[in-house]
C-alpha cells in the first residue's frame, strides 16, 4: 500500500475507485465496506483509494474539546488498512481552509482532478464541502459531469459502524478489551517507547516497563490490571546470512512475550500521574527508549489502593498466577 500525506504528492489515477472518512477502529462494520472497496476496484481493473483526514475533524472545528479519543492513531490505521489489500492511502491534513471548499469544487479539485475518480462507494449520511452542505445526493447529481458512478453503501451498514464505533469507545473505556476485541477483530493495542519510571517494581519483585503513548488523542482503557502479549521490535532493520553458500537478507521479527500490564495513578504510593507500565513474563533485559507494542487481552481487575507494599506485592502475585491461568486456558 502507498501512503501520502499531501493530495499534492498523490499522483492522479487513471481508474481510482475511492471511499473516504475518518474509519477509526477499522472495526468489523469498517471491514465490511473496505472489502467492497477493494472487490470493485480487482473487478474494475482498478485501483482503491481510501481518503481520510488528520487530524480528526472535529479537533479542527471544535479544538477545545480534549474528549475526543481515537482507537487508532494514524500509523496504525494505516497498518491495518494495508493489511486488508487497500491500494492508497492518502492522509488528509485537515484544515480549515479544507473545511471552506465548496461541495462541488470538493468534488471536483479532490476526487476527480487529483485522483482520478471513477467509481466512488459512499455512505448514505456523509457530508462534506463548507458547513458540510455537500451529501452522497451531491455526488449522484455531478456524476455524469464528471464521469464517475456512485456506490451507496446500505443504512444498515453505516449504522452498523457507528454503534461498534461507540461500543468499543465504551468498552474500552470501561476496561472491558475482551468486548472491544469481538468487535474490533483484533486485540486494541498501544505503541510507545520504554521510558525511565522510578524503579518501585523491581523492588518487590515484579520490575515494569513504562510506555509513552505521544499521541494524546489516543483512547487509553481504563484504570485496572489487564493479561497482554508484549512485542518488542527487532534492533537490528534487517541481516545478513549464508544459506547453502549464498548470502540472504532477511528482516528480524518481533519477540513476542507473555505479561500483566497497569494503568493507573499508583494509588498505593500516592501517585500523581496516569501511569501505562507492563511487567513482562520471563524477561529480564534493559529496553529503554525501545519501542514496543501491547495488546490487551483480557481484564482482571480494577486499581485499588492497599495498604502498603507488602500488600500490593501479595496482590500482585496472584494477578500474575490469574494472568498465566488466562493464558493456558486460550
Amino acid at each position: 500500500m502507498k501512503i501520502y500525506n499531501q493530495l499534492s504528492e498523490f499522483k492522479k489515477l487513471d481508474n481510482a475507485v475511492v471511499t473516504i472518512g475518518t474509519f477509526d477502529g477499522i472495526h468489523f462494520g469498517h471491514q465490511k465496506i473496505i472489502k467492497r472497496l477493494c472487490e470493485l476496484a480487482k473487478s474494475a481493473g482498478g485501483e482503491s483509494v481510501l481518503l481520510t483526514f488528520f487530524p480528526h475533524p472535529r479537533m479542527i472545528i471544535d479544538p477545545e474539546n480534549q474528549e475526543l479519543k481515537m482507537i487508532n492513531t494514524i500509523d496504525e490505521k494505516a497498518q491495518i488498512l494495508a493489511s486488508l489489500g487497500v491500494d492508497h492511502l492518502i492522509i488528509t491534513p485537515f484544515t480549515r481552509d479544507f473545511s471552506n471548499l465548496g461541495a462541488e469544487e470538493y468534488i471536483k479539485k479532490i476526487l476527480v482532478d487529483t485522483i482520478g475518480t471513477k467509481k466512488i462507494i459512499i455512505g448514505y449520511d456523509h457530508r462534506f464541502g463548507k458547513d458540510r452542505l455537500g451529501s452522497i445526493q451531491t455526488l449522484v447529481e455531478n456524476a455524469d459531469k464528471f464521469g464517475y458512478s456512485v456506490e451507496e453503501i446500505p443504512e444498515q451498514d453505516i449504522n452498523d459502524v457507528a454503534v461498534s464505533s461507540t461500543k468499543i469507545r465504551k468498552a474500552l473505556l470501561d476496561g472491558d478489551v475482551a468486548l472491544a476485541n469481538d468487535y474490533l477483530g483484533y486485540a486494541f493495542s498501544i505503541y510507545g517507547p520504554v521510558i525511565k519510571g522510578d524503579k518501585i517494581g523491581r523492588t518487590i519483585g515484579f520490575p515494569t516497563a513504562n510506555i509513552f503513548v505521544a499521541e494524546t488523542y489516543k483512547l487509553i482503557p481504563g484504570d485496572g490490571i489487564y493479561a497482554v502479549t508484549v512485542e518488542l521490535e527487532p534492533e537490528a532493520e534487517s541481516a545478513n546470512t549464508e544459506v547453502n553458500g549464498e548470502l540472504s537478507t532477511f528482516t528480524p521479527q518481533p519477540s513476542t512475550f507473555k505479561g500483566m500490564a497497569y494503568i493507573g495513578q499508583r494509588p498505593t504510593i500516592n501517585g500523581m500521574t496516569r501511569n501505562i507500565e507492563v511487567n513482562i513474563f520471563d524477561f529480564n533485559r534493559e529496553i529503554y527508549g525501545q519501542n514496543i507494542k501491547m495488546n490487551f487481552l483480557a481484564f482482571l481487575r480494577h486499581d485499588v489502593k492497599f495498604t502498603g507494599l507488602e500488600a500490593l506485592t501479595k496482590q500482585l502475585q496472584q494477578d500474575k498466577a490469574d494472568t498465566l491461568a488466562f493464558f493456558n486456558n486460550k
